[in-house]
């Protein structure tokens, strides 16, 4: 890499990769506005209509776990630039669908394109500039993919409210020629194609288990099917990912390498930061809740509150790479967990006498210090993964990420379920919502113990300075 494509890598390439994000965050936001106009059109209940996004997330949690997989066997440039245009294309079914059954059939292809979208988007990132750039890189790719939810709900409820329903798919074409068009011209292919066959049997208990658990935890607490039915999802999918870790022991070559887990800075920031992400779930889903049940508030005005949100995590991508130089990744983390989780915990003490502006600067100032944590895990969990490992690493990742942002979402309505059958509410209070934001932001906080776990120079190599060999654990070794 020259010192020209060194500067331009850091920012050109993850704002390329970021208008996929964008495009992906900006459709999974602005269908849900549009769902009662769909319904009318197709003379169905809108609850059905649910499943337009409920066929999108199983058919992303089915066909995460092989983006790895063939990002190896046919580049990742490739199968980002392929799943892009199946994006677009499928989107274009969307919009071009008469009855439910044809909305969900292109939702279930928009799914699988989504899959191999965000995921490999992120491996030809993190092939493309070096380590010590990895804080700013990700920091980059972030702004686009924040603006999609953020624009998503006025955007949508401005074409459903002046035009037809269809154009809330249609406007992903031209930001998918373009993503396209930017990725032929500016991303080089890195990296040998790997050979190694697919492995079946991990693809179906990886893909069917990971549906099962997210399908249950989002319908956890909402009485949307039966309890036994949410069990039964819950086990079966767990017991498919148990199977998994077991069959990989065997395998000669297991979808996903098990072993990465052995690795500190990975397994911290993966699995420790499940939990911080918890809160990241839950956030939109507690505040719209907490701001327009439990306070009255209309959409627009508590749109323009969380929006602080969102508006606080911009302005940390710009400030996240100095901080961290600065102060370390491991006291970082570890300082910012406590940090994001007590302003995640000060919601629970909003009440309809809050002034506005205090509840605008603490969302505001919790949106900066949320997001610089997870910018910081972002960057930990591959500072010390070796190329050849760079996919798989991201697949597992991808998949925990999944698991952890439904499963708030899960979690937070079956504690606001618990707490309305304790208070006897006969309608949704700001009491019963309390309880949630709190067991979230407990979680989050416990996160601090995986992170205290780590060495002292963990990530340094994303700061310039390279470990010596000697300080280096001895799994990256023997990578």
């Amino acid at each position: 890499m020259t010192a020209q494509e060194e500067i331009r890598a850091p920012i050109l390439i993850p704002m390329i990769v970021g208008s996929a994000l964008f495009m992906q965050m900006l459709d999974s936001t602005v269908i849900a506005t549009a769902l009662p106009k769909m319904a009318e059109s197709f003379g169905e209940d809108p609850v059905r209509l649910n499943l337009a996004i409920t066929s999108y997330m199983l058919a992303v949690a089915i066909f995460i776990p092989v983006s790895g997989w063939m990002a190896d066997r046919f580049g990742p440039r490739n199968v980002f630039r392929t799943a892009i245009a199946l994006f677009t294309a499928s989107s274009v079914l969307c919009a071009l669908s008469n009855t439910l059954p044809e909305l969900v059939g292109a939702r279930m292809l928009q799914g699988m394109a989504g899959a191999m979208m965000v995921p490999v988007g992120r491996i030809v990132l993190l092939r493309s500039v070096p380590k010590s750039t990895y804080v700013q890189a990700l920091s980059w790719v972030t702004i686009p993919a924040l603006l999609g939810p953020v624009t998503g709900p006025p955007v949508g409820g401005f074409i459903v409210t002046y035009s037809s329903w269809h154009w809330i798919f249609l406007i992903n074409v031209p930001i998918g020629i373009l993503g396209y068009v930017l990725v032929s011209l500016f991303i080089d292919e890195i990296g040998e194609r790997e050979t190694r066959p697919l492995d079946w049997q991990g693809f179906l208990m990886t893909g069917i288990g990971l549906a099962a658990l997210i399908f249950g935890f989002e319908t956890m607490g909402r009485d949307i099917i039966p309890l036994w039915a949410v069990l039964s999802l819950l086990g079966t999918g767990a017991a498919l990912l148990l199977l998994y870790v077991l069959h990989a022991r065997r395998a000669a070559f297991p979808l996903i390498d098990m072993g990465l887990a052995r690795v500190p800075t990975f397994a911290a920031a993966t699995f420790g930061g499940s939990l911080f992400r918890l809160g990241l779930g839950a956030s939109p889903f507690l505040l719209a809740l907490l701001l327009q049940v439990g306070f009255g508030l209309s959409p627009l005005e508590a749109g323009l509150l969380t929006f602080a949100g969102a508006a606080g995590a911009l302005v940390m991508k710009f400030t996240a790479p100095p901080i961290i130089r600065r102060l370390g990744m491991r006291n970082v983390i570890i300082v910012n967990a406590l940090i994001a989780s007590a302003f995640f915990l000060a919601y629970a003490l909003f009440d309809a006498e809050t002034p506005h502006l205090v509840i605008l600067l603490v969302l505001l100032t919790g949106g900066f210090f949320r997001s610089l944590q997870m910018t910081a895990l972002n960057a930990l969990a591959y500072a010390d993964i070796s190329p050849l490992q760079m996919s798989q690493a991201n697949t597992l990742a991808s998949m925990v990420q999944q698991l952890s942002l439904t499963l708030g979402v899960g979690l937070a309505a079956l504690v606001i379920h618990w707490a309305r059958a304790w208070n006897d509410s006969p309608a949704l209070t700001p009491g019963d919502i309390a309880p949630a934001i709190i067991t979230v932001a407990l979680l989050g906080a416990a996160s601090l113990f995986f992170f205290l776990r780590l060495p002292r120079n963990a990530g340094e190599e994303l700061n310039g300075r390279p470990l010596r060999a000697r300080d280096k654990p001895a799994e990256i070794e023997q990578m």
